[in-house]
Order: C-alpha cells, then sequence, then structure tokens
C-alpha cells in the first residue's frame, strides 16, 4: 500500500514556473516507477512524465518535453515535477501516480494514485 499526496499546484501567468510535489508513504517507494498526470476539464487523463525507480530513465510527452523535468529523491520518499515556461494549455488538475510493473506511458498501468493539485495558467 502506497499513499501519495500532491503538493505545489497554484495560479501562475503563462511563463511562469511552478514545481509540484509528491509525497509517498508506504511500502517500498524505492521501487516504484513514479509518474505525472494531467487531467483538464472534459478531457482524458493524460501521461506528463515518469521516472524509474532508481531516476536513471525519464520519460515525457511531446507537449512538455523541454519544458518540464520531473526528479525524484528516494531519501526523502518524494517526486518532483518542475515546470517551467507553463503555458494556458497546461492549467489542469495533476496527479501523481506509482506503479511497480515496469510500465509508465498509460493511467491503467498505475496502481495507486494522489488525490491531485490543481494547476491554472492564465493568458
Amino acid at each position: 500500500q502506497v499513499q501519495l499526496v500532491e503538493s505545489g499546484g497554484g495560479l501562475v501567468q503563462a511563463g511562469g514556473s511552478l514545481r509540484l510535489s509528491c509525497a509517498a508513504s508506504g511500502r517500498a517507494f524505492i521501487r516504484y516507477t513514479m509518474g505525472w498526470f494531467r487531467q483538464a476539464p472534459g478531457k482524458e487523463r493524460d501521461f506528463v512524465a515518469a521516472i524509474s525507480w532508481s531516476g536513471g530513465n525519464t520519460y515525457y510527452a511531446d507537449s512538455v518535453k523541454g519544458r518540464f523535468t520531473i526528479s525524484r529523491d528516494n531519501a526523502k520518499n518524494t517526486v518532483y515535477l518542475q515546470m517551467n515556461s507553463l503555458k494556458p494549455e497546461d492549467t489542469a488538475v495533476y496527479y501523481c501516480a506509482a506503479e511497480y510493473g515496469g510500465a509508465y506511458y498509460y493511467p491503467y498501468e498505475y496502481d495507486y494514485w494522489g488525490q491531485g493539485t490543481q494547476v491554472i495558467v492564465s493568458s
């Protein structure tokens, strides 16, 4: 059982930055692939970024590559999403998730989810 709590969302202007955090508790956090997803009103929950349990492999959606950076600090049981050059289309609820099976792209592959944190980017 893994519990995930996101924080760091808020309202920013286009071009600004935010850093989201996801604090994990429970068993074997260090062995989980961690992902970030986002969901805008009326849309599917989409993949944003993921990082392997060792931190050696990272994956990004094309829409955020070059702007967002995922990282993890296993000693702190925390995964981060640094978001730079934010655009209005980045507005969504952002969710972190944990996956133990080696996959990373599809929501159905993940075992645990946080409650989400709202990100609003104004123009």
